[in-house]
């Protein structure tokens, strides 16, 4: 690795990809210490561990969720925070709700919060949709795959919330009845779901 123009590539880099992690900026042979002179100087900002941004780069309301997606790649923004992403409901978690496998070890994020469950086979992988968001590739899933989830998870987050969701995304044509009731099995909650989506087309 060299030093020889470090900081000038490590910007270079940044205005590129919009922010730019230690790693990132190790894989294009260039040593880590720019980083740290950058931020002295003013001309980075850290955000979170190993991740920098300019000081002038766009936030978007979903910045949480380019962070979690950075730190943590194979979490799927779920549940809560899904909701919102896809504009349904009038839920605004202060935590960012993420799936992870049973197995993966828990994340240690300082920032943002997290509310983190375990998945496990196709209701891991089934309904993952992918977003760019600040240069970032996030994992969300889809609005059926979500509310199916609610209705999986009604006695820790309510059902009057999966049923809001559910009535909403129905009336805007947000999800197929195919769609849900895939979902639902998937889930293990047809049985319970079948007389509210019943209700949905009587």
């Amino acid at each position: 690795m060299t030093t020889s123009g470090a900081p000038a590539r490590v910007l270079r880099l940044a205005r590129r990809r919009g922010s730019v992690t230690r790693q990132e900026v190790s894989d294009a042979g260039i040593h880590t210490f720019a980083l740290s002179r950058l931020v002295r100087a003013g001309a980075l900002e850290r955000v979170a561990r190993g991740r920098y941004r300019l000081p002038d780069a766009e936030i978007t309301e979903h910045h949480g969720f380019a962070l979690v997606a950075s730190a943590v790649p194979k979490a799927v923004i779920c549940l809560l925070s899904a909701l919102s992403f896809h504009e349904i409901g009038t839920q605004l978690p202060r935590e960012v709700w993420i799936a992870l496998d049973r197995r993966a070890r828990r994340p240690s994020l300082s920032y943002p919060p997290l509310r983190v469950l375990r998945f496990g086979g196709e209701a891991l992988t089934a309904g993952i949709e992918t977003h760019r968001i600040e240069g970032e590739t996030v994992r969300v899933y889809g609005v059926a795959k979500t509310i199916a989830d609610l209705f999986k998870y009604r006695n820790k987050i309510g059902l009057d919330v999966a049923l809001e969701a559910l009535r909403e995304a129905w009336r805007h044509r947000r999800f197929t009845m195919a769609e849900i009731e895939r979902y639902a099995r998937i889930c293990r909650v047809d049985r319970i779901m079948r007389p509210y989506l019943e209700a949905l087309v009587a």
